[in-house]
């Protein structure tokens, strides 16, 4: 499977958000996230930014427009460079989490089948397997979770060979699974109405996980599936819970605007942070599974409004920024 252009936004998305900007009284411009994008934004210097760039090359690649941007002093919606590179980067964003006394699985870092065999009495099965330096569901697939050394170094190579990059290699979590739409900054900060994903849909020979398969194959606009739960429905002490977690970990990587966090339980139903994304996917149809416009739908907005609620939020951290 071919997934190498997950990350990046369909001319659906580009044109929905263009016409959510538009429709909030807004003059908009398309600019490409390319190579000539830095003279383009020199040239036109825009009063503002909606960012949904994700970048090509490089392991900070989503750093990238924002680093432009943060050099020409041009405001801009979402994350600064250096937050959006510590995102993207799985093993720094956990560290900084567990510095913080976050829950997080417990993981290591390798490309190397020969530091597996010198591990091999200390790792405990099953274990999850995900690339790096990589986002919406790249290089996770049914494989991904492993449950003896011959699948692990497997994985392993597989990610070595195809995405160029280090496995980071995690304890799996057998509970449910939830994702939080975050929008606001600092004290203002809220989550939308939580989703559950409701795995029991995922086929029975596979693993329970939200794997490419499932997110972009099994689940498709022409045969969706019923995965989000919205609001999910658990007991109110849980939810809470998963709310002043997914908060804590916004405020302590100094997420902007929005984000998008994935949470998953263990064996106790504790909450974990398993995954975050300060450039969450923003698919405008409903008739796509989609995590973001799904709890702003919940929350009532509609499409337009949730683009718009980002803006305002970016546009407010600017001025607050610009008074001090």
């Amino acid at each position: 499977m071919d997934d190498t252009y997950a990350e990046w936004d369909s001319m659906e998305t580009i044109t929905a958000v263009k016409d959510a900007l538009e429709s909030g009284g807004h003059r908009v411009t398309l600019i490409e996230a390319d190579e000539n994008s830095y003279i383009k934004l020199k040239e036109l210097k825009p009063d503002f930014v909606f960012n949904i760039a994700e970048g090509y090359y490089g392991s900070s690649r989503e750093s990238q427009i924002p680093a432009i941007l943060e050099m020409l002093n041009i405001p801009f919606t979402g994350s600064d460079s250096i937050t959006t590179g510590i995102c993207h980067d799985k093993s720094r964003c956990k560290e900084i989490l567990k510095y913080y006394g976050i829950a997080t699985p417990d993981f290591f870092i390798t490309d190397n089948k020969f530091q597996i065999s010198e591990l091999n009495p200390k790792i405990k099965f099953p274990k999850f397997i995900k690339p790096l330096h990589e986002g919406s569901s790249k290089g996770i697939y049914n494989s991904s979770v492993v449950y003896n050394t011959e699948e692990l170094n497997n994985e392993i190579q597989r990610i070595k060979k195809l995405y160029n990059q280090p496995s980071i290699v995690e304890d799996y979590l057998p509970g449910k699974e939830f994702t939080a739409a975050v929008l606001g900054n600092n004290g203002s900060a809220r989550v939308l109405p939580l989703i559950e994903i409701d795995l029991s849909f995922v086929p029975e020979d596979f693993n329970k996980i939200y794997s490419y398969e499932v997110k972009w194959f099994f689940d498709t606009r022409e045969n969706q599936l019923d995965i989000f739960k919205c609001p999910a429905e658990i007991d109110s002490a849980l939810y809470s819970e998963i709310e002043n977690l997914c908060l804590n970990t916004y405020n302590k990587l100094r997420i902007k605007d929005w984000a998008r966090i994935d949470i998953r339980l263990d064996e106790n139903d504790t909450p974990y942070i398993i995954e975050i994304n300060p450039l969450p996917g923003i698919l405008p149809d409903p008739r796509d599974n989609s995590c973001y416009p799904k709890a702003a739908r919940t929350a009532g907005m509609d499409y337009n409004q949730m683009i718009n609620a980002v803006l305002n939020e970016a546009v407010k951290r600017a001025m607050l920024n610009y008074k001090c």
